[in-house]
Formats: structure tokens, sequence, C-alpha cells
């Protein structure tokens, strides 16, 4: 008999569902970029071995489709792009002008940074922006992100698995961060980004997405915004306000429609996971965001959690 971690990595029972299903993971994902390029050595990494400076939405993108195989994607899946993440970043060196020493981009340390950049971002925008997870769902969430670690090639025990270990992490690593030229730029790129070229048509409208990477910056730590300094201060409650806002607008776009903003073989990905998903009894005639409903589940899913 199939069971549904047979079907998707994390199925509509896992806190991992309720935070990646949630629109307001744009946000999220972009206050991860902003946060992850503290780490000299990881932006560095970014830096020499991506087209991020050309493309900031394209790593953005495939950030998306990653997490989306890792989460709603096939166990075979996940491992498929888990193998070529890591075959990937094998190849991959760092030069740091500080040491003159060579890093490997798959260093563990490094990793595990990005890591939790990512999913503290996605987690933290979530819960500010009104998605009611408890302190005890987002510990589970955090656990849960463990296996998600191990296909970049980490080993889950060395993982935060809690919001306290998170925290420690977090404490840990400050006095290791710093604004390099390249972290500045970074953020002045996903403040005001230089389009890709599928999307120049959209140039006109560009003014209107600087409050969008406004409000991803202003979601960050304090004190991350204190060390980069690029904006001046506003009251919290105003930046809680708007995330709110956003996520209440985009959470009601219909699924189809928001799902355009993702790659073509992202999309192709849903819907094999929509697919499986109703041939195992799950009503899916409101797409993936409608099964965080559990009466949209099968009988024994309801009881299994």
């Amino acid at each position: 008999m199939t069971s549904i971690e047979d079907i998707v990595v994390q199925p509509p029972h896992t806190a991992t569902w309720l935070v990646h299903i949630d629109r307001s993971m744009w946000i999220g994902g972009v206050r991860g970029l902003m946060l992850q390029a503290l780490h000299p050595l990881a932006m560095r990494g970014v830096w020499q071995n991506s087209t991020f400076q050309e493309d900031p939405f394209g790593r953005l993108r495939r950030t998306a489709d990653f997490v989306g195989r890792v989460t709603f994607g096939s166990p075979a899946e996940a491992d498929e792009i888990g193998r070529r993440v890591r075959a990937i970043h094998r190849t991959l060196r760092i030069d740091d002008p500080d040491t003159g020493k060579v890093h490997r981009v798959d260093d563990p340390e490094l990793l595990l940074w990005v890591h939790c950049a990512e999913v503290s971002s996605y987690l933290s925008v979530a819960r500010r922006a009104g998605l009611g997870l408890t302190a005890r769902q987002a510990d589970r969430y955090l656990a849960e992100q463990r296996r998600s670690a191990t296909y970049v090639g980490l080993h889950a025990e060395d993982v935060p698995g809690s919001l306290a270990e998170m925290g420690d992490y977090f404490a840990g690593m400050r006095t290791r961060l710093k604004v390099t030229p390249e972290a500045a730029e970074t953020v002045r790129f996903l403040l005001w980004p230089r389009l890709p070229a599928e999307l120049r048509m959209l140039n006109p409208g560009k003014p209107a997405y600087f409050p969008f990477g406004a409000l991803c910056y202003y979601s960050l730590p304090r004190w991350a915004r204190q060390m980069y300094g690029v904006l001046p201060e506003v009251p919290r409650a105003t930046v809680t306000a708007a995330l709110k806002a956003f996520r209440l607008g985009m959470n009601t776009l219909p699924e189809p429609v928001h799902d355009r903003a993702f790659m073509p073989y992202t999309r192709e990905m849903l819907t094999a996971s929509r697919e499986r998903l109703g041939a195992a009894g799950y009503d899916v005639s409101r797409g993936l965001k409608g099964l965080t409903d559990p009466r949209r589940w099968p009988s024994g899913a309801v009881e299994a959690a």
C-alpha cells in the first residue's frame, strides 16, 4: 500500500507544508538572500560562481524550485535534485582575497549558514505576517527542515531543529558576519533589481517593486538592518501590518495565476504533485494550498495526522 510519504516529501499534515505553501514565502526568500549575504565567504561564493548580479530573480526562482521539490515533490524528485545540487557544489571553489585561501562551496559551515538563513527567514516572515503557527509547530517546522538540509549534503543532527537551537546558532555566528562590498551590492540589487531578459517588458513598472524589496529588508532582524544601514528605520508595527497585507493579498490569488511566477519545470512538478495527491484521495479542487484544510484529506490521513 502506498503511503503519503511515498507521494510527497512533506505531506499536508506537516508544519513545513503550512509554511511553504504560504505566499509570504516570496518575502522570506528575498529576506533569506539578504541575510545570507552577511557571511563574507558565503557571499563571495555566490558572487564568484553564479549569475546573481545579472539575474537575481533567476536565483530566487531556482531556490523556489529546490524548496518546492523537497517539499511537494516525490521522494525520487527530491533525491534527484539533491544529487544534482551536491554534484554542482563539489566542483565549485571560492577565492578568499582576505586570506588568499581557496575554499570549497560545499564546506559544511557554509551550507549550514545558507540553510539556517533561508529556513529561519521563511518561518519568521510567515509567523509575523499572520500564519498562526504555535511555538511547538515552529519547532516542528525546523525539525522537519533537517531533512531538507540533508539534500545539500548536511547531516541532520548538525542542523538546528528548534527555535532555541536556531537562536543559539545565530548568536554564535554574529561575530563572524560583516557587510562586504559584495553584500552591500547584493542588497542594492534586491532593492532595485535588474530584470532578466524575459521580464524586461516590466521595466516601466519597476518602481512598484521597491516597496516589496524594502519590506523584505525591514523584515530582517534588527541587528542585520543595523549592519547594513541602507534604509532609515520605521516602526515595527508598520512593517508587521505591511507583511500581513502582502500575505493577505497574495493568498487570494488563484493558484494557477500565482504559479506563473515559477519556472516552467517547477510548475510541471507542482502539477504532478496535485495529480498524485488527487489519486490518493485528497481533494485538490482548490489546489495544493487548499490542502491546509484537513477536511480535504481522506479519512485515513486525518486519523494519521
